[in-house]
């Protein structure tokens, strides 16, 4: 279905802040959290790029499955596969200053007013390939049949096995989300975890207020999971927390290796003010 209001498409592998120009929900919020966002990842010698390029993403992930650091990504980001396109999806992508890709985060934005999550939930990873076998237990049906409207479906989230141990998801889960309610007025932020990142709360990290359990795709890696879910105001009191909590300094070296201790990044993002236009939102 067609996502029928004004969507603006920026040019492909924009540096994040450059990309973004706030059309739905609450510019300063948005706009605060992506360049303070910034500025810490680039402490911490990691480069933000939006990129829409989805073959390059299926490339991306196919060379490094072969490094055996990844997996293919699920269809649902194949171009070959669905519908993703620039319309209704992104991914980004986080560099070191040597230009390797050592972080990624992808998410699609489907129109789900005339359905829901409980009937999507094979399309969802599927794409246009119906025909595989999913399993919704009777304490999460209710739920999935509540997310419905306009939905954003984080996944293919990976971060290069010497990056890791640094809170990096915790980063780039919000800076994701944050970049898609700047384009989409989203009623839902959802997607799905193995039942033990649900159990021992790294899920709660990125910013998730609800779990499902569970939903049963045998052909999948990870067979269990379990649904993590967010209303579009909680994801807003989530990101007004997270800047006080984690970015009150975005200059600080939080998400670089524990063994640089103090030692930071004296490189700054310089961002124009007129990047950032106010929504129509009251939030501040």
């Amino acid at each position: 279905m067609a996502l029928d209001f004004p969507n603006l498409i920026p040019p492909n592998n924009l540096r994040l802040p450059d990309a973004l120009t706030v059309r739905q929900g609450s510019g300063p919020l948005i706009g605060r959290l992506v360049l303070e966002g910034d500025i810490a990842a680039r402490a911490a010698g990691i480069h933000l790029r939006l990129r829409h390029d989805f073959d390059g993403l299926v490339d991306f992930s196919k060379s490094e499955a072969a490094a055996k650091r990844w997996y293919p990504v699920i269809d649902q980001f194949n171009p070959a596969r669905s519908d993703i396109s620039p319309e209704n999806g992104f991914w980004l992508a986080g560099e070191n200053d040597d230009g390797e890709i050592v972080t990624v985060s992808a998410a699609r934005v489907f129109d789900w007013h005339d359905t829901n999550l409980e009937e999507q939930a094979v399309a969802v990873f599927y794409g246009r390939n119906g025909d595989h076998p999913c399993t919704i237990t009777p304490a999460a049906a209710p739920i999935a049949r509540q997310i419905s409207g306009l939905v954003y479906f984080a996944a293919a989230a990976w971060i290069r096995p010497d990056y890791r141990k640094r809170d990096l998801s915790q980063l780039m889960q919000r800076m994701a989300k944050a970049y898609a309610l700047s384009r989409w007025p989203l009623d839902w932020a959802v997607g799905f975890v193995p039942r033990a990142l649900a159990d021992n709360g790294t899920a709660t990290g990125y910013g998730v207020k609800h779990l499902a359990y569970s939903f049963f795709y045998p052909e999948l890696r990870w067979s269990e999971l379990v649904l993590a879910y967010t209303t579009s105001d909680e994801v807003y009191d989530d990101f007004a927390i997270f800047l006080d909590a984690e970015l009150s300094d975005p200059g600080s070296s939080k998400f670089a290796p524990r063994s640089l201790g103090s030692i930071l990044t004296h490189e700054v993002t310089s961002v124009s003010p007129d990047v950032v236009r106010q929504g129509s939102s009251n939030r501040s």
